[in-house]
C-alpha cells in the first residue's frame, strides 16, 4: 500500500494530543490526530486544574469557556482519617503565588476534551486508528496502522498515554507500578449537592481520599491505597472493591462517606497507579530526529498533586511554540527543503526537550515522595504528617503549580 504523505501526525486523541493540535492550530500549521478509540474517551472523570493549566488553556483560547461550567475551589482542606480532625486549612487567596493568584478548578475531562475538539478544523481527529509499527525512511517516518494504512509523516508526536507505543519506539520502559491501587468517580445530583468549593483531602493509614466540588451539581471523589495482593487479585471485582474502598476511608466525614456509599456499584473499578522513573527522562531520548512525546507518554505520574494533565497542557503550549518557530521559517536553499526541514525540526524538538525534561523530573519526583507521606502506614510519619507536615504538603503542591508555561507567541 501507498503511504499518505502527511506533515504532522499526533498518535493520541488525549489532552496531550488535543491540546498539542489545537495550539499548533493556532499557529495556522495543520496537524492530523490518531486515535485508537471509537471516539473521545472520557475515562478519568474529572481533573484537578491547578493555576499552571488554566495560563496554558489561556494560552490555547479555551480557558474561559472551561470556567464557566466548572466552579473555583477555594481553599485547600486536609483532615486525618485517624482522628477525624482538621490538619490543615489553606485559603488560595492567601497563598503565595510568583504567576499570579492561585486558581484551583476541579474540570470533567469530558468537557476539557469536548472543548479541545471543537477548536479543531474538521477531519483533523481520525478514529479507529491504532497504531501496529514505526518505521524510518529517509526524513520521515512511516506510520503502520491496523487497518493497513500507512502515513508518511514529517514530524511524529506521540501522546498516547503510559503504555505509547512512540515512547517505546524511542527506547522508553513501560511505566512502573506505584504499588498503589485507586478508585473514582463523579456523583450527578439533580438538586445540588451541599458540597463546599473546597479542595478537601482525608489521610489515614496507607490510604488517601478525598472530594471536591465540581459545579452546583457534580462531585468528584477518589480514594487511592496501597493494596495486599488479595486485594490486586480482586481488582474488576466490583462489589469487592467497594467493600475494601468503604473499610479504608476511617474517620472521613458524614457527607464524603455518603457520597461514596451511594455511589453506583458500577463505578468501583480499581485501577493500578503508574509513573516513569525520574531517571529515565534523563538518561533517555524524550525526542529522536523528529519523534517526540508528551503528556503520560512523557511523564505518567502519580496522582497526588494533581499535574498530570497540568503538565500535559504545559507540554502542548511548549510543543506547538518549538515546532511553529522552526516550521514557519523558509528553507534556506532551494533543493535542500527536505534536509533543512528535517533539521529545523530535530532542533526545534530538543529545545522542548530540554524545556519539558527538568520539569517532568521535578513532578514526578515530587508527586511520588508527597504520596509516599500522605499515604505512609509508619506510626511516626503519619504522627508527624498531621501534627507538623499538613500545611507544608498543601504549600508543596500549590507551589509546584505556581509556573507559567508561556503563550503561543514565536518570536
Amino acid at each position: 500500500m501507498e503511504a499518505v504523505p502527511e506533515d504532522i501526525v499526533i498518535v493520541g486523541a488525549g489532552v496531550a494530543g488535543l491540546a498539542t493540535s489545537l495550539g499548533l492550530h493556532r499557529l495556522g500549521i495543520r496537524s492530523l490526530i490518531l486515535e485508537s478509540s471509537e471516539n473521545l474517551r472520557s475515562a478519568g472523570y474529572c481533573l484537578t486544574i491547578f493555576t499552571n493549566a488554566w495560563k496554558a488553556l489561556d494560552a490555547l483560547g479555551i480557558g474561559d469557556s472551561i470556567r464557566q461550567q466548572h466552579e473555583r475551589l477555594r481553599r485547600f482542606v486536609t483532615n486525618s482519617a485517624i482522628s477525624g480532625l482538621q490538619t490543615s486549612d489553606l485559603p488560595f487567596e492567601t497563598a503565595k503565588a510568583k504567576h499570579g493568584e492561585h486558581e484551583v478548578r476541579c474540570v470533567k475531562r469530558k468537557i476539557l476534551l469536548e472543548a479541545l475538539a471543537k477548536e479543531l478544523p474538521t477531519g483533523t481527529i481520525r478514529f479507529s486508528s491504532k497504531v501496529v509499527c514505526i518505521e524510518e525512511s529517509g526524513f520521515f517516518k512511516l506510520v503502520h496502522l491496523a487497518d493497513g494504512t500507512i502515513l508518511k509523516t514529517k514530524v511524529l508526536i506521540g501522546c498516547d498515554g503510559v503504555n505509547s507505543v512512540v515512547a517505546n519506539w524511542l527506547g522508553f520502559k513501560k511505566a512502573a507500578f506505584a504499588g498503589r491501587l485507586a478508585v473514582r468517580g463523579c456523583a450527578e445530583f439533580e438538586g445540588g449537592h451541599g458540597f463546599e468549593p473546597k479542595f478537601m483531602q482525608f489521610f489515614g493509614k496507607g490510604v488517601r481520599s478525598g472530594a471536591f466540588r465540581v459545579n452546583d451539581n457534580s462531585v468528584y471523589w477518589f480514594v487511592t491505597w496501597t493494596p495486599s495482593s488479595k486485594e490486586e487479585e480482586l481488582e474488576q471485582d466490583r462489589a469487592k472493591v467497594k467493600q475494601i474502598v468503604l473499610g479504608k476511608l476511617g474517620k472521613v466525614t458524614e457527607q464524603a462517606r455518603a457520597l461514596i456509599e451511594n455511589y453506583e456499584l458500577d463505578g468501583f473499578i480499581s485501577f493500578p497507579l503508574r509513573f516513569r522513573h525520574p531517571w529515565e527522562l534523563l538518561w533517555g531520548n524524550i525526542s529522536k530526529g523528529n519523534v517526540c512525546i508528551a503528556g503520560d507518554a512523557l511523564h505518567p505520574v502519580t496522582p497526588d498533586i494533581g499535574q498530570g494533565g497540568c503538565c500535559a497542557l504545559e507540554d502542548a503550549v511548549v510543543l506547538a511554540r518549538c515546532l511553529g518557530e522552526v516550521l514557519l521559517r523558509k528553507p534556506k536553499e532551494k533543493g535542500e527543503e527536505e534536509k533543512d526541514e528535517y533539521k529545523r525540526i530535530e532542533m526545534g524538538l530538543k529545545k522542548y526537550a530540554k524545556e519539558r525534561a527538568w520539569r517532568s523530573v521535578k513532578l514526578i519526583s515530587v508527586s511520588y515522595l508527597v504520596g509516599f507521606i500522605q499515604e505512609s502506614r509508619w506510626n511516626m510519619m503519619t504522627f508527624l504528617r498531621d501534627n507538623a507536615l499538613a500545611g507544608f504538603l498543601s504549600g508543596f503542591t500549590l507551589k509546584m503549580a505556581d509556573f507559567d508555561c508561556g503563550k503561543l507567541t514565536i518570536s
